[in-house]
């Protein structure tokens, strides 16, 4: 294999078909192709924003935020007239770190939890878990934590097997 050749993982590459900025670093995203294809995410990006130094203009800079605009056909999102990008699969990765109430419902459904049994697995209190179950955002720290507890479930249910 030479170094340019393409590798084929079998894995969609993320494209974003549109963006909207919503919030002082969240955007809307509308994804084309990869593992949320057809979908529609608000995508708070501080996490990102917030690690990486090549973005830390962006941090508290909403006028610049807010010039956010789609590059390479999707594949990324280009600030500051191309001086500034992150790449689709970036934001599709700090997508799947995140919850919606929706979700965060979903999850509870699964794993058969109350929202008491739910407060008790997550070191929160059974109000704030009710305050996750409607709209506004779910901490990322719960949403990590919900991951971790199904990731965990999974390997002890193959384990067993």
């Amino acid at each position: 294999m030479s170094e340019s050749d393409i590798l084929n993982t079998g894995l969609p590459m993320a494209r974003l078909s549109s963006i909207r900025v919503v919030g002082p670093s969240s955007l809307e995203v509308k994804w084309a192709e990869g593992e949320r294809a057809g979908c529609t995410d608000i995508v708070d990006l501080s996490p990102a924003l917030g690690i990486y130094k090549t973005y830390r203009r962006l941090r508290d800079n909403f006028e610049l935020f807010a010039t956010a605009h789609l590059i390479e056909d999707g594949d990324a999102v280009g600030w500051d007239e191309g001086k500034l990008d992150m790449s689709a699969e970036m934001i599709e990765s700090v997508a799947a770190e995140s919850m919606t109430p929706e979700s965060f419902s979903q999850f509870l459904q699964r794993n058969q939890l109350t929202q008491e049994a739910a407060a008790a697995l997550l070191g929160r209190s059974r109000r704030q878990i009710g305050y996750y179950l409607k709209p506004g955002p779910v901490p990322r720290i719960v949403a990590l934590a919900c991951i971790g507890y199904e990731t965990l479930s999974a390997r002890r249910k193959a384990d067993a097997a």
